[in-house]
């Protein structure tokens, strides 16, 4: 399995709403510090979800110049690309890759705003172009 298919678990993907949400690298501590009260979780806990998202490819780490025990955690997989390789994941393990009967579902299974409704047949509208053959 190639990291492109490797994605965050659901407490790691919190981890990663901290990350996505800066503009620049954090330290774990900052992590933690942002995700006190969100996630039940210890922080040795927490760092050691940082390095499996590392070791995914999903984060990447430099160490601080002025003192190695602190390292630098930045993102290296957008929040997007995680959302569209989790899209395809779901519609793979629930509806045996269709991914047309896995949006069905959950259109049904919603209630929609005429606007939201309408964004969806832009969105529809403008996927007519991609189709594969």
């Amino acid at each position: 399995m190639g990291n492109e298919d490797v994605m965050p678990s659901e407490s790691e993907w919190l981890i990663m709403e901290v990350l996505w949400e800066s503009d620049m690298p954090l330290t774990s501590s900052a992590v933690i510090r942002k995700l006190e009260g969100r996630l039940d979780m210890t922080p040795k806990m927490i760092r050691v979800l940082m390095n499996r998202l590392c070791q995914k490819g999903i984060l990447s780490h430099r160490v601080d110049e002025k003192d190695s025990r602190v390292y630098h955690y930045s993102v290296l997989k957008s929040k997007e690309e995680c959302l569209k390789s989790k899209s395809r994941k779901f519609a793979d393990s629930y509806f045996s890759g269709n991914q047309s009967s896995a949006l069905a579902s959950l259109i049904q299974s919603i209630v929609l705003t005429d606007e939201q409704i309408c964004e969806l047949e832009e969105i529809l509208e403008k996927s007519k172009g991609k189709v594969k053959k």
